[in-house]
C-alpha cells in the first residue's frame, strides 16, 4: 500500500473512535465536571501509552530529546490534549450537543487554513470544494435539514469550544514538524495534559472520584478514544497532506448519529443519508485531485 492509502485507513479508524467521544463525554460527566473528567481521562491515556512505550522499548527515545524538543512537545500537548478537550468537555456539559458538534468540527477547516501558512501547502479549487462540501454534510445532518435549528444559547461556552477546535487544528498542523518517535511523544502529550488538568482541577474545581457508572466511559475515552487514536492520527499526518485528511474527519459526526441510532433507538432520517453522501463525495473529490498530482 502507498503512504496515502495507509494514511487514509488510519484516519478512518480515528474517525470511528472519535465519533464515540460525545456520548462518552456525556455519560462520564453525570457527576464530574470538565476539569475532573479531563484529569482522569488524561491520566489513563498517559498510563496506557507509557506502558505501551515500555512494551515497545521506546521509553529510551525520551532521553534523546533536546530542550527544544521538550518545549515543542509540551506546547503541542497543551494545545491538542489539554485546551481542546477542556473546552470540548465543557461544551458537552453545559451547552446543546448540536451547537457543540457544529463548532467542534470547524477544526478540519482550520487545518486547511493553517496548512497554507505553516506547511506551505497549496489551496486548490478541489480542496476548497471538498472542505465546503464536507462542512455542508455535517450541517445538514446536525440540523436535520432545518438550518434554523442552529441557535447559540450559551455564547461564552461555544466561543471556548471554538477556541479549543482551533487549538486542535494548530496541534495537527504543527505535529507535521515533529520528527520524534510517535509512542513516546504521545505519552508526553498526555503527561502534559494530566499535569495541566491536575492544577486546573484543584484551582477551578475540586478533586473527585468517578462513580462506578462513570468509570467505563472514562476508561473507554482514556484508552481508545484519546490515547491510541492520537497515535493513529499522528502517523496518518506523517503519511500524507493534512488538508487531504481533513474532509474525512467530517464522517465523525455522522457516525455519532449512527451510534445514537444503535444505542438509543433513534429513527433513521433521510438527512443522515444525504449528509453521508456529501461527506463521501468530499473525500473522493480531494483524493482524486491528489492522485492526478502524484
Amino acid at each position: 500500500m502507498t503512504n496515502k492509502t495507509k494514511g487514509t485507513i488510519l484516519v478512518l479508524i480515528c474517525v470511528a473512535l472519535w465519533a464515540m467521544i460525545p456520548p462518552a463525554a456525556k455519560f462520564a460527566q453525570s457527576s464530574l465536571d470538565n476539569h475532573q473528567f479531563l484529569f482522569w481521562s488524561s491520566l489513563i491515556s498517559f498510563i496506557c501509552l507509557f506502558f505501551t512505550a515500555i512494551f515497545k522499548q521506546k521509553v529510551s527515545e525520551i532521553k534523546k530529546y533536546s530542550r527544544k524538543d521538550w518545549l515543542s512537545v509540551v506546547i503541542l500537548g497543551l494545545l491538542g490534549t489539554y485546551v481542546y478537550y477542556l473546552f470540548l468537555y465543557l461544551g458537552y456539559k453545559e451547552a446543546k450537543g448540536l451547537e457543540v458538534l457544529v463548532v467542534q468540527y470547524t477544526w478540519p477547516i482550520s487545518i486547511v487554513v493553517f496548512s497554507l501558512f505553516l506547511l506551505k501547502e497549496r489551496l486548490t479549487v478541489r480542496k476548497t470544494i471538498a472542505v465546503l462540501l464536507g462542512f455542508f454534510g455535517v450541517l445538514i445532518v446536525l440540523t436535520k435539514g432545518n438550518f434554523s435549528n442552529v441557535h447559540v444559547d450559551n455564547f461564552s461556552v461555544i466561543m471556548l469550544v471554538l477556541l479549543g477546535a482551533s487549538s486542535f487544528a494548530l496541534f495537527s498542523v504543527l505535529s507535521k514538524k515533529i520528527h520524534l518517535e510517535p509512542i513516546s511523544v504521545t505519552s508526553i502529550y498526555f503527561l502534559s495534559a494530566t499535569i495541566a488538568s491536575l492544577f486546573s482541577m484543584f484551582y477551578f474545581s475540586s478533586f473527585a472520584m468517578p462513580t462506578l457508572n462513570e468509570w467505563f466511559p472514562i476508561l473507554l475515552n482514556g484508552v481508545f478514544l484519546n490515547g491510541f487514536s492520537y497515535l493513529l492520527w499522528i502517523n496518518a499526518l506523517k503519511m500524507t497532506e493534512a488538508s487531504y485528511l481533513a474532509p474525512f474527519v467530517f464522517i465523525t459526526p455522522i457516525l455519532s448519529a449512527i451510534y445514537l441510532i444503535l444505542l438509543f433507538d433513534e429513527p433513521i432520517k433521510l438527512v443522515y443519508v444525504v449528509g453521508l453522501i456529501c461527506v463521501v463525495i468530499a473525500g473522493l473529490v480531494n483524493s482524486y485531485k491528489l492522485k492526478k498530482e502524484d
